[in-house]
């Protein structure tokens, strides 16, 4: 899943609100990635993203009037290590990349 995350009615910076889910998410255990847009999770089941996606809204339920966020599904059976996979098969063709 690649998903973003963050209160409208906080003003420019939403950082702190943003840091709560991504410190959330490390302690999950869950394979992941912070990008400047957005961060990329690796669970095993839907059940799991679903819940881990319902854990950032009650973090930022409590003191947030207005929540926005965006999820991207990309359901692999029988895959694993999509995260790293997925760019190592780009490298393939062209070569290593910024990450």
């Amino acid at each position: 899943m690649e998903f973003a995350i963050f209160p409208t009615d906080k003003g420019e910076s939403v950082s702190p609100y943003v840091s709560r889910v991504i410190k959330m998410i490390d302690d999950s255990g869950y394979n992941y990635r912070l990008t400047p847009m957005g961060t990329v999770v690796e669970t095993n089941t839907m059940k799991d993203i679903l819940a881990l996606v319902d854990r950032a809204y009650k973090l930022l339920e409590p003191d947030c009037k207005r929540v926005y966020s965006t999820i991207k599904l990309d359901i692999r059976q029988g895959v694993s290590n999509c995260l790293e996979g997925k760019v190592q098969a780009v490298e393939k063709h062209i070569g290593k990349v910024r990450k």
